[in-house]
């Protein structure tokens, strides 16, 4: 973790680049081919960089903050900054708890120099997207405050257990920020806390922001568009490094089970996770999950019990999140010499524009560009190696 920012030479001051020839064009004269084909190189890099000796935070607990100010009623994103955030923000929050099926999340929204939370940190993904998307008829006022939604952010995360990741992402639009009083004090707690603050910025690149991220180890990015936009967003599903403050520690969970009625009919009952709700999903139903602890019933895991605390998870949960901990094996780039004529994934037949595939050094079988972004980010098991019990077994047991 650098405090100081890293010193960064001027656009001028660096070498000639000829960036442009980069993109070409296609035989129809468009270019999203071949910025698509940047995109996905630009996601490989950053797999090749990943290391599967990182200690990760598992049972992540994230808030973010988004900046519902003025700033984000700008049409430079269309149809303006808020709507294109709200839809990119309903698709990471799904994909977010399927790739961290244990963990929370909460949402605070910042306008007119206030900090307000919108919903607590909890695991269910339907509850967070209803409010985002309930953003839209949100008044846009004022200025952000930083400070006030970091404050209202790290009381609900400091209670939490040692060993839970505590992360933060800010989505600021607005160049400014309005604080009550002096928002490096709040930085230091962060940092002491253990909570790891990172960025998206929409407009251009703020120094308070910058500290913030250095300071506590997070990430600060502005976005180009919205491909951008949603690439830098999509980066926060992966668990971050643990803090340093990061205990181990054996934590009890329940595999909630199914009621015995003796031959007869579930009688019907009410959730607790409905109990007090007003909503019209908040009806009388029959199955269900049941605490082992308390007996309470929940239609949906995971969830924390709201009458014992005891975390409530079943086997497949557990099972999406040892993924991070054995990650597949980064595949080796090598030059293509019609080594081989298909990709062992796809069956995608090699031509003479794949000017690199991409092989396993486990199993020795070779992919396309495209299998290996699948792969690592979605499947998670080479399937050379799956296919091969003896190369399974390897990668599995060392």
């Amino acid at each position: 973790m650098g405090d100081e920012e890293e010193p960064k030479e001027y656009r001028w001051e660096t070498g000639y680049e000829k960036t442009w020839e980069a993109i070409k064009e296609d035989d129809d004269g468009f270019l999203e081919a071949s910025v698509a084909d940047i995109i996905q190189r630009a996601k490989r890099k950053r797999q090749t960089q990943k290391t599967g000796t990182t200690k990760l935070g598992m049972m992540r607990h994230l808030y973010i903050l988004l900046d519902c100010s003025d700033a984000m009623s700008s049409q430079d994103l269309k149809p303006t900054r808020l709507l294109c955030t709200i839809k990119l923000l309903d698709g990471f929050i799904e994909e977010f708890f399927d790739q961290n099926p244990i963990s929370q999340m909460g949402v605070i929204i910042m306008h007119n120099k206030r900090a307000e939370k919108i919903s607590d940190l909890a695991g269910n993904s339907h509850k967070h997207v209803k409010q985002i998307n309930s953003l839209n008829r949100t008044s846009l006022v004022g200025e952000p405050s930083i400070q006030n939604g970091l404050e209202m952010a790290l009381s609900s995360l400091k209670l939490l257990p040692t060993h839970a990741s505590r992360e933060i992402l800010i989505i600021m639009g607005s160049l400014t920020t309005c604080d009550p009083s002096d928002i490096n004090v709040t930085i230091e707690t962060l940092k002491q806390e253990g909570v790891r603050c990172s960025v998206i910025g929409l407009a251009a690149e703020v120094h308070v922001c910058r500290q913030l991220a250095n300071q506590t180890g997070g990430t600060y990015n502005v976005i180009l568009d919205d491909c951008h936009f949603k690439d830098l967003l999509y980066q926060q599903v992966d668990p971050p490094p643990a803090a340093v403050c990061l205990d181990s520690s054996l934590i009890k969970m329940g595999f909630p089970h199914q009621m015995e009625a003796d031959g007869k009919e579930e009688p019907l009952t009410m959730c607790m996770c409905h109990v007090d709700s007003v909503d019209e999903g908040s009806k009388l139903t029959t199955g269900g999950y049941y605490c082992p602890q308390c007996y309470s019933k929940y239609c949906e895991l995971p969830v924390e019990c709201r009458a014992c605390g005891l975390t409530l998870v079943s086997a497949p949960h557990l099972a999406r999140s040892y993924h991070h901990l054995f990650p597949a094996a980064n595949y080796t780039e090598v030059a293509f010499e019609k080594q081989v004529s298909l990709c062992f994934a796809c069956q995608k037949t090699f031509t003479e524009t794949d000017k690199q595939v991409y092989s396993c050094p486990n199993c020795s079988k070779t992919f396309c560009l495209d299998c290996d972004i699948f792969i690592h980010d979605t499947l998670h098991t080479c399937p050379g190696c799956a296919t091969n019990l003896s190369t399974f077994q390897i990668t599995h047991t060392s």
